[in-house]
């Protein structure tokens, strides 16, 4: 056997299999556990609920939305339990005013308020200087009532 007769069986082989892969035609069946479909619609309203398409939330301060605003950061620590107490200071003393508790490891931050403008938290920023004496003011999204 020379290597002209091999070289031309292989490339029959080759362009024979290449035609039959081209000539097939398949189905594609897609097996999947009904709790996926679930997962995915439950993922879907809660990512809603964090953008501004959020649905309405009605209550007794009006519809609930979302925008740009300020919020008074009162506490940054590593400390869990220090977190907590102190939102549950600030709780009891300022009853009428949204706390929010967040982690980015290593440290929980609590900030409060939802203030529209920059002057009405930086005049609520200068009362609470007497009972939390590293207080930040931060731009992000708040919750607005209207």
């Amino acid at each position: 056997m020379n290597c002209k007769s091999v070289f031309l069986g292989l490339s029959f082989l080759l362009f024979s299999f290449a035609a039959m892969a081209q000539n097939k035609k398949g189905s594609l069946e897609i097996v999947k556990d009904p709790m996926i479909d679930l997962l995915q619609q439950s993922r879907i309203v809660f990512n809603n609920t964090l953008t501004e398409d959020e649905p309405e939330v009605r209550n007794e301060k009006g519809t609930r939305g979302t925008a740009l605003g300020f919020r008074i950061q009162i506490f940054s620590g590593s400390s869990r339990n220090e977190a907590y107490a102190i939102q549950s200071r600030f709780q009891q003393r300022y009853g009428d005013i949204s706390t929010y508790i967040t982690y980015t490891q290593p440290n929980y931050r609590v900030k409060v308020g939802d203030f529209r403008s920059r002057s009405e938290a930086q005049s609520f920023m200068a009362e609470l200087k007497k009972s939390y004496p590293s207080v930040f003011l931060f731009t992000e999204q708040i919750y607005v009532y209207y």
